[in-house]
């Protein structure tokens, strides 16, 4: 297995980056897809919100099958859903439609996320680890950036749904590498399956996503949000005791007690409840606001991604040179900064600037990510490298799906109001456009454009649109505010509780979570770490 190792990594990151990919390529359709399927706002939140609702509930069960049936089949099953949903998203004639594809398609991911990093984990020596995570680390920031640049290529020459069909036929090669390349990797020790436990996290997680998702939309105090976000907590307090009683258990609740798990999972949390911002708002912002086409904006964010491939590989010895402490804190400060920059953008700020902004985030996040990856798969055994890597991606959504619902209603809540002030000096306006211009930016672009060919004067129109950019605007700047607030915080706070080295994988022979030396098991019991 070693002597493939990097063809076994070529094969899992291209994988990882069809998954990331089908996510970002989607934030620069939606204007098209709401043209062009006359979607509602709500119906385009949940387009890019069912995905992330199905993902992160089965992302443990996904890891635990992984690692119980084998990895390499969980990836492909995976797949093979994920191609299927891809397809239907192809021929989906209806927001609705697009919503169950979308649905479907987080079912999918589920399975191969977790199985790309596990599988990269039981398949490098311990020398090399640091590295292979590092490169699985910059190309999910790679997908991140090449789905906007694909989807504008595609939405330049052809109709939504290619942006869905162009991931088909590499799925179909993924299918075929896999089988040949991809190694059989699994729990030796066949420990039973833990259906209660299952069930409680898909519970607890789909209803504090489901939560966090409707707050913006419907009040955060709203009985449905306040319902999601009890149900939620109900089902993650009864996950952690039953999990805490039971011999076997899918994820030991005491690896939290180890500072290396608990602080890779705090650091992958907040690094993503930063970056699903900044992807959400601003390529929204550069087509809006700024007025760039599909193709110029996904170009745009090319930076992040470029910074992330540069940097990424490096962190371990970054890490090496400095320690984890002193790493995660200069890439928070760094992502601090960025956001920092990204908050003074207005209508006519110079892209230049932007991309200073993309710059400072995607080295921050090149530097923390890798080396907090690694302190979450290796706190865990090798027969639990499922677990292990489901639980990096399960924080990696629930900061991302919080990141979207407080980003997003940072915008609509300042939008809303500057729009409300707006329009109460301008009674000229027809009253059955009001209620779209103060809804949202793209309801009023398209407001806009069937007032123009209503024969409304399009010196108003232009003024009235104008407006919604500085408003939206503003909005964003008080969104990526936050965000850098945020990010200078954890830099004080995270390095603190984290380690100043990375952990070293439990051996054969000890017992608890975190054991280490000669002899150590982790949660998984006694044994070999994996299989090899």
């Amino acid at each position: 297995m070693y002597a493939r190792r990097w063809q076994i990594l070529a094969v899992l990151t291209l994988s990882l980056v069809v998954v990331v990919s089908a996510v970002s390529s989607l934030n620069i359709a939606i204007p098209e897809i709401q043209r062009q399927t006359g979607a509602t706002q709500t119906q385009l939140q949940w387009l890019i919100d069912a995905y992330a609702l199905v993902f992160a509930g089965l992302l443990l069960p996904a890891g635990a099958l992984g690692d119980r049936f084998g990895r390499r089949g969980a990836l492909q099953i995976g797949l093979v859903i994920f191609g299927g949903a891809v397809l239907l998203a192809t021929l989906s004639e209806s927001p609705d439609a697009l919503i169950a594809a979308r649905t479907v398609s987080g079912v999918g991911a589920a399975f191969v996320m977790p199985a790309t990093l596990s599988i990269i984990v039981t398949s490098f020596p311990m020398h090399e680890r640091p590295k292979a995570i590092a490169i699985w680390a910059a190309f999910a920031g790679v997908g991140g950036a090449l789905g906007p640049i694909s989807s504008g290529v595609l939405l330049a020459h052809f109709w939504w749904g290619s942006v869905f069909l162009v991931n088909l036929p590499i799925v179909v090669l993924l299918l075929v590498l896999s089988k040949v390349v991809l190694p059989t990797s699994k729990d030796p020790h066949g420990h039973p399956l833990d259906p209660i436990g299952a069930r409680l996290s898909v519970v607890g997680l789909v209803a504090i996503v489901f939560g966090v998702i409707e707050g913006p939309e419907r009040g955060w105090l709203d009985p449905v949000t306040l319902a999601g976000f009890a149900l939620g907590i109900a089902g993650l307090v009864a996950f952690v005791a039953y999990e805490s009683r039971i011999a076997l258990p899918m994820l030991d609740p005491r690896l939290f007690r180890i500072p290396a798990f608990s602080a890779g999972a705090v650091a992958v949390t907040l690094v993503f409840f930063n970056a699903f911002t900044m992807f959400f708002l601003l390529t929204q912002y550069l087509q809006f606001v700024k007025g760039y086409g599909p193709l110029k904006a996904g170009l745009c964010v090319l930076p992040n991604a470029v910074s992330m491939i540069l940097v990424a590989p490096r962190g371990p010895a970054i890490i090496l040179r400095v320690g984890v402490r002193r790493a995660v804190r200069f890439g928070f400060l760094l992502t601090s900064v960025g956001f920092a920059v990204l908050a003074t953008a207005g209508p006519s700020t110079s892209y230049w600037l932007i991309a200073i902004g993309l710059v400072c985030n995607g080295c921050g996040v090149a530097v923390i990510v890798p080396s907090a990856s690694q302190q979450i798969v290796a706190s865990l055994p090798l027969a639990k490298a499922g677990v292990g890597s489901a639980v990096n991606d399960v924080t990696r959504e629930v900061g991302g799906a919080l990141g979207i619902a407080l980003g997003g209603s940072i915008v609509a809540t300042v939008y809303r109001s500057r729009m409300t002030d707006y329009l109460v000096g301008r009674p000229e306006i027809p009253a059955e456009a009001r209620h779209a211009i103060a809804d949202s930016i793209g309801s009023a672009a398209r407001a806009g454009r069937a007032a123009v060919e209503a024969g409304i004067d399009p010196a108003l129109v232009t003024e009235v649109f104008a407006a919604a950019r500085r408003a939206f605007s503003d909005g964003t700047h008080w969104a990526f505010a936050v965000t850098a607030a945020t990010a200078a915080l954890a830099s004080v706070f995270v390095p603190r509780w984290t380690p100043d080295a990375l952990p070293h994988r439990p051996a054969p022979g000890a017992t608890g979570p975190g054991a280490t030396g000669p002899g150590a098991t982790g949660p998984a019991g006694p044994g070999p770490g994996g299989s090899r």
